[in-house]
Formats: structure tokens, C-alpha cells, sequence
């Protein structure tokens, strides 16, 4: 996808998710938080400030292995997701990094949550 795609996709992707919480326009670590309480597969629940921080690691695994740089190790006692590095990140510029994680998402909810 183009930048210009991106950027429609992203924006279409966060009318769609305002629309079905009833809330503001998200950004990007709602968005990563959301992916994070959907990996965990425990629902909804009041979560301490580390454990959000945690959801939101989980998320950027979940979408760093869709393209192959983060393989799941399995869970551990509480059900929580661990993940390992497969291979190194590629030193990606900040718009870099934007552009990439948008796409990343977009392709997380087209494929995992679809409309």
C-alpha cells in the first residue's frame, strides 16, 4: 500500500472503531491496547498502568510477527502471551515506523476482527 492508502485505510479504521465503542476518535495506543485486550482473549477488565503497558507490547508482537519477526513462545501461568525475537527490526525513521505499524493494524483488523 501507498503512504496516501495508508493514511485512508488508517482513517476509514478509526471512524469504524469510534463508531462501535461509542467513543472519541482513537490513536494509535488505543488502537495497540485494543489489539493487546484481543490477544489476551480474556475480554474486558479493569487493567493496572504495567499491564497496559504489557497488552500494548503484546500488540506490537502480534503485529511484528506478521511479518515474521516475532514468533509466539506460548503462554504463561495467567494466560498472558510471551514472545521472541526471530529476527532483528530494521532501523526504521519515525514516519517509517508510523507508516508501518498503520498498515500493520489495518491488516490486523481486515483479517482477525473484520467488519
Amino acid at each position: 500500500m501507498t503512504p496516501a492508502e495508508i493514511n485512508k485505510k488508517w482513517n476509514e479504521l478509526l471512524v469504524r472503531i469510534a463508531k462501535e465503542f461509542d467513543s472519541e476518535i482513537p490513536d494509535i495506543k488505543v488502537m495497540l491496547f485494543l489489539i493487546g485486550v484481543q490477544e489476551l482473549g480474556k475480554g474486558p477488565q479493569k487493567f493496572t498502568k504495567r499491564q497496559k503497558e504489557e497488552l500494548m507490547h503484546i500488540a506490537n508482537c502480534k503485529l511484528f510477527s506478521l511479518m515474521g519477526f516475532y514468533e509466539l513462545e506460548g503462554l504463561d501461568q495467567d494466560g498472558w502471551p510471551h514472545w521472541k525475537l526471530a529476527k532483528t527490526l530494521p532501523n526504521y525513521t519515525l514516519m517509517e515506523q508510523e507508516m508501518v505499524l498503520k498498515s500493520l493494524i489495518i491488516e490486523y483488523f481486515e483479517t482477525e476482527l473484520p467488519a
